[in-house]
């Protein structure tokens, strides 16, 4: 019997140290309800599972992101309800302005009163209807953009290219001495084209005319020719010109890059040509000659996105648009005016009133065909969200029963390892019997 080390004992005790571990386990996965309480438990399975609440999470937000969006909807055509049948109202009141029974005076006159009323409504609705601080009715808010465009179709007298002199063998009808340049230009005007064109009526030739020739003088003479003017003169501007060699036209798209956002002319934009073949950059204290500038709101509806999706996809925005709803938005701001109304003036406003309501229409089917796009979004995210749980819930939940089995398992070895080690202890005491 070896004494100094009892290996029964030990063997009994590294055993029964297992049991109590795997014990442990069990009651941590029973107390906690996860199959994976660490990485430890399942590396492999906590890595998917993460991903996959990262999904659910997600959807779930989605989903009430949706939500909200039928609510802003909702609100939105809500409020359109109210213009609608104030337009309908609108409509009744201008038929009846319209027949000629009623007098201008009186009975137009408190027709005109109550769509007055009815106009400022449906203007403060569009100014006070939101959703959460969001605006919804009356298009874009506040933003300011800057519009250039220029005053006229700038003409320019056509100048000689590139600094020739005026031809010598240039002749009026019967002259015998040459046009001057200035001469010749007063006979040119400039077609839709910008093209150098001879005025109507004008004619200039290349021979002097010889006095005593039979049917006259002209008979000995060669009419000037279009192309002949297009190689002497240049073509007439537009516009301003982008840079100071070549002399290209900037379009009206392009003039706004020549502007600050406040209107500020940044420079940039030429005008006459110079002896030199050059043209002259247009000062800031000249600029409004040539064009307009004007600051005004930016006239656009508005736009809100909805996230409805887990990922950044730009798939998973929908687009909610609102024109806007005020009156001058559905057009009938005209219809409030100072002045008595018509009987032409209640006729005319019938087909206005119709508009408006027919823009109002179409703003309400979209928001519903929205309205009911969202709600088929919601049950599918609600769909995925629950069965992506339900595939979550097996890899990282506790099978209870399963585990309460090896839970009961683990109690019955760790009580049963425990005897065994107590009674391996005990084997120590037949030594002590032989030594007595």
């Amino acid at each position: 019997m070896v004494v100094q080390h009892n290996i029964t004992a030990m063997n009994a005790n590294r055993m029964l140290g297992l049991t109590t571990g795997s014990l442990a386990k069990s009651t941590e996965k029973l107390s906690s309800g996860y199959r994976i309480n660490r990485a430890a438990d399942d590396a492999a399975g906590l890595s998917i599972s993460e991903k996959m609440r990262k999904q659910i999470r997600g959807l779930s937000q989605a989903s009430t992101n949706a939500e909200d969006g039928i609510s802003a909807v909702q609100t939105a055509e809500g409020a359109l309800t109210e213009v609608h049948s104030m337009l309908q109202r609108m409509n009744e009141l201008a038929v009846q302005a319209s027949n000629g029974t009623l007098t201008d005076e009186t009975d137009r006159k408190a027709v005109q009163d109550e769509i007055d009323q009815l106009i400022t409504e449906v203007d403060r609705v569009s100014e006070t209807t939101k959703f959460n601080d969001l605006y919804l009715l009356k298009g874009a808010q506040g933003d300011q953009e800057v519009s250039v465009s220029y005053v006229t179709a700038l003409k320019e007298t056509p100048s000689l290219k590139n600094g020739a002199t005026a031809p010598t063998t240039w002749y009026a009808k019967g002259g015998t001495t040459p046009l001057s340049a200035q001469e010749i230009l007063d006979s040119l005007d400039i077609d839709a084209d910008g093209n150098v064109v001879l005025k109507e009526g004008k004619e200039i030739y290349k021979v002097k005319a010889t006095p005593n020739t039979e049917n006259g003088a002209q008979v000995k003479q060669e009419i000037v020719s279009d192309a002949d003017i297009q190689n002497l003169y240049e073509k007439a501007s537009n516009g301003l010109r982008k840079d100071a060699a070549n002399g290209d036209f900037a379009t009206e798209e392009e003039l706004k890059n020549y502007f600050n956002e406040d209107g500020t002319y940044k420079g940039g934009l030429f005008g006459k040509k110079t002896a030199d073949g050059t043209y002259v950059e247009v000062g800031a204290e000249y600029i409004d000659k040539f064009v307009s500038v004007k600051k005004q709101p930016s006239d656009v509806a508005l736009q809100f996105s909805l996230h409805v999706g887990a990922e950044s996809d730009p798939n998973n925005k929908i687009t909610v648009k609102i024109e806007s709803m005020s009156a001058k938005g559905i057009g009938i701001d005209g219809l409030k005016t100072d002045g008595l109304m018509t009987q032409g003036d209640a006729t005319n406003a019938i087909d206005t009133i119709g508009n408006a309501i027919q823009k109002v229409s179409n703003q309400r089917s979209a928001l519903g065909a929205v309205q009911n796009r969202l709600e088929h979004t919601i049950a599918n995210l609600d769909n995925v969200v629950e069965n992506t749980t339900s595939a979550e819930s097996r890899i990282r939940d506790t099978d209870m029963a399963e585990e309460m089995v090896a839970y009961s398992k683990n109690s019955i070895l760790q009580q049963a390892g425990q005897s065994m080690l107590a009674q391996a202890n005990q084997a120590n005491q037949g030594v002590l019997s032989l030594l007595q």
